[in-house]
Order: structure tokens, then C-alpha cells, then sequence
């Protein structure tokens, strides 16, 4: 059975005046332990501060503790029930925290989470990150629990009045985890150029690759790249062709570049691009440049296991 999956936007968090200087920073650098002691030593002197509530209660949720995020959403719940960005936090992390139990346990959780979100959906017509969740839960929850196709359609309705692009995006959701390909290829399109975002490029190239259609991935992350210049995109090229052996000298010249232009901004370590050339260079029989590029992966990244096993491969060609 599959559940729900929530995606938590922890960063919709405000920094007010309140609390020390160093708070926002700990967010920044994502060091929430230091986030939680502070705001926990805060809250014994100001117990009712709803700021700081809601800070420790982001700080629980981005470690994943769930039962305490739970706890410090529920007092703001009830400190100011008729704000909707607290139920659906709410509702977020009962979320995740029906993703941590079993699926017994889980089935109690849900319609609190239902619960949560359409009560956010109703305080706030304007909720965009509601209406998202709501299109997931019900898309993924079986009919006999209340999962309904319907019902997402009708929020991504509600979320292209609000903005075409997210309806768009969401209605290409629905069509591909409802196997209608066709269709949710129609609508990640339909984003890509009413909006032409990033996100609604990287959409379309995931639907591709889920697809099997490697060959149209490419393409579209060629345009993306053409548009947004992203040194990031010649990893997921090289990343592409290293997988499906498509394209390889397209793939090692898109590998190397992204090695050359590399910034911690670009996300994925060095290592991975090193595997992925390994990849290429394996699949055209040159066991030596596979070696030497897996060598450096290992060399960069040891803990990875990944790394050692296609180093075994490589060694058998």
C-alpha cells in the first residue's frame, strides 16, 4: 500500500525580532540542535511566545522528530486556530510521521491529516503549499480510505486559478501516478511554458526518465540549460547517458564540464560525476579510463558503496 508523502516547507518560517541574533543563522546553516537548545531555554522564560513556538517546532521537524513537532504545532493550533500556515504544518508532520510507523498505526493518522490540511485549505483560500498537499494525499491514498482522483483534480483547479504553473505541475502529477502519460507529458509542458522555471523543466525530465525515454530527457534538459544556464545541468546529461549508455561522448563532455565548473552551488559532489565518466568509460570497453575515474570517486567519497561495487564490474571487463 502506498502512503501519502508530504513535502514539509519548513522555510516558510519569518524571523521576527525576538530571540538572539544567532537563531536565524542556525536555520541557515542547518544546524537545528543548536536551534532547538537555544529556543528551548528561550521558551522557559516565555512559555506562550508564538514565535519561538513555532521556530522549535520547524527545528524538531527538519531532524525528523516528529512526536515533537506534533506537540509544539498543537499549542500553536490552539494559542490561534484560525491561522491556516499552522494547520498545514500540522498537517505535515502527522504526515511524516504516519510515513514512520507502521501501516496499522498509520491508518489512525490519516484523517487527522486530512483534517488538518482542508482546514488550512478553508482558513486560506490563497494556500498554495495546502492545495499541493491536498492533490498528493488524495492521490495516494486508496480509495477505500479515502483516496479519491476527483478530489485532487479539484485542488489543482484551485491551485491553477492561483497560479497556472502549479496547476499545471499538479495536474501533470496526477496524470503520471494515474499512468496516463499522454497527458501528464501535455500538462508538465503546459508549465514549462507558461512558467519555464527550473522546476518545471526538472518535472519534465524526471517524467521522461520514469518513462524510460532517456533520448527526450536529454532534449529537455538541453533547453532547460539553454535558458537558465546551470552548471548542474551537465551532471544530469552526463548522469543520463552514463545510465542508459546513451549518447556517452555527449556524456563525458558534459561530465568533465560540470567537473571543471564545479561549485559547492551545484549541489552533487565531484565523486558522483567521476562514477558517472567511470560509467561511460565501462560501457566503451576502456577499462583503463574506467578505473582511473572510479578510483577517484572511491578516493573522494570511500563510504560510498556504490562506488566500490562498480569498481568490481569495471575490474571484470
Amino acid at each position: 500500500m502506498k502512503y501519502l508523502i508530504i513535502l514539509l516547507f519548513f522555510p516558510l518560517v519569518t524571523f521576527g525580532q525576538l530571540l538572539s541574533i544567532d537563531i536565524p543563522k542556525y536555520f541557515e546553516n542547518k544546524q537545528y540542535t543548536k536551534a532547538e537548545s537555544e529556543l528551548k531555554v528561550y521558551l522557559k522564560n516565555n512559555p506562550t511566545n508564538i514565535e519561538a513556538i513555532e521556530l522549535l517546532g520547524d527545528a524538531y521537524g527538519y531532524q525528523e522528530k516528529w512526536d515533537e513537532a506534533i506537540l509544539e504545532y498543537e499549542k500553536l493550533i490552539l494559542s490561534k486556530p484560525d491561522n491556516a500556515n499552522y494547520h498545514y504544518k500540522y498537517g505535515g508532520v502527522l504526515g511524516m510521521k504516519a510515513l514512520s510507523v507502521n501501516k496499522l498505526k498509520a491508518l489512525t493518522i490519516i484523517d487527522d491529516v486530512k483534517k488538518a490540511f482542508l482546514k488550512a485549505a478553508e482558513l486560506d483560500v490563497n494556500h498554495i503549499e495546502t492545495r499541493w498537499a491536498l492533490v498528493e494525499l488524495y492521490m495516494q491514498l486508496p480509495v477505500i480510505i479515502g483516496g479519491s482522483k476527483s478530489k485532487s483534480i479539484k485542488y489543482a483547479n484551485q491551485l491553477e486559478a492561483l497560479s497556472k504553473v502549479d496547476g499545471y505541475l499538479a495536474k501533470g502529477y496526477i496524470y503520471e501516478y494515474d499512468d496516463e502519460p499522454e497527458l501528464a507529458e501535455k500538462y508538465y509542458k503546459m508549465a514549462i511554458t507558461e512558467g519555464g522555471s527550473i522546476n518545471c523543466y526538472n518535472k519534465l525530465t524526471s517524467f521522461y526518465e520514469n518513462q524510460n525515454k532517456p533520448e527526450k530527457a536529454i532534449r529537455n534538459i538541453e533547453e532547460s540549460q539553454e535558458k537558465h544556464q546551470r552548471n548542474a545541468m551537465h551532471y544530469q546529461i552526463g548522469k543520463i547517458a552514463a545510465e542508459y549508455n546513451i549518447e556517452t561522448e555527449k556524456g563525458k563532455y558534459c561530465l568533465k564540464k560540470y567537473i571543471d565548473g564545479y561549485s559547492v552551488n551545484d549541489g552533487v559532489p565531484i565523486a558522483w560525476a567521476n562514477y558517472r565518466l567511470a560509467q561511460v568509460y565501462k560501457h566503451q570497453l576502456n577499462k583503463e579510463k574506467a578505473l582511473f575515474y572510479i578510483e577517484l570517486a572511491i578516493s573522494d567519497l570511500p563510504e560510498i558503496d556504490v562506488f566500490k561495487v562498480e569498481k568490481r564490474v569495471i575490474l571484470n571487463l
